[in-house]
């Protein structure tokens, strides 16, 4: 990957990628609502992202390859960011779990870990909890061993 890869913003980097993928989770069900659209422009500013540049992100990345991050705090993080995108309209349809499910297999997590993730996650976003302080509960629950 290159440089241009990234984005950065606040001392913090993302690969594009990530922010494709969560583009990708907005549109399983064929449609981007306003609260996805929202939660869309919310994480692509924070990103370093303009308007302009996450609506050309929206409209011509639908069937981008999924690179989870090396580190189990990227892949976390990731994560953490789908699950803020399944959440964002208050709907949690059956094909957007299996889309986080697929996307923590492809991270290289085992199945009796993503089942308690992804409510560890679920939990977390709905009661306002930051990724950071979310990965150290979920480091202390060992889940997952690097």
């Amino acid at each position: 990957m290159s440089f241009s890869d990234y984005i950065s913003a606040g001392g913090k980097k993302i690969c594009k990628d990530h922010y494709i993928n969560l583009v990708q989770v907005s549109m399983v069900d064929g449609v981007v609502n306003q609260a996805e659209l929202n939660m869309l422009h919310k994480l692509g500013r924070k990103f370093g992202l303009t308007d302009p540049e996450i609506d050309r992100i929206i409209e011509s990345e639908a069937d981008h390859q999924y690179n989870p991050p090396y580190s189990l705090k990227g892949k976390f993080i990731h994560l953490y960011n789908i699950a803020q995108m399944i959440l964002a309209d208050g709907e949690v349809p059956e094909s957007q779990i299996k889309v986080i499910r697929r996307f923590a297999i492809e991270a290289g997590f085992n199945d009796e870990t993503i089942e308690r993730l992804i409510e560890l996650l679920f939990e977390g976003i709905r009661n306002d909890i930051e990724e950071d302080e979310l990965f150290v509960k979920f480091r202390q629950e060992h889940l997952f061993r690097e």
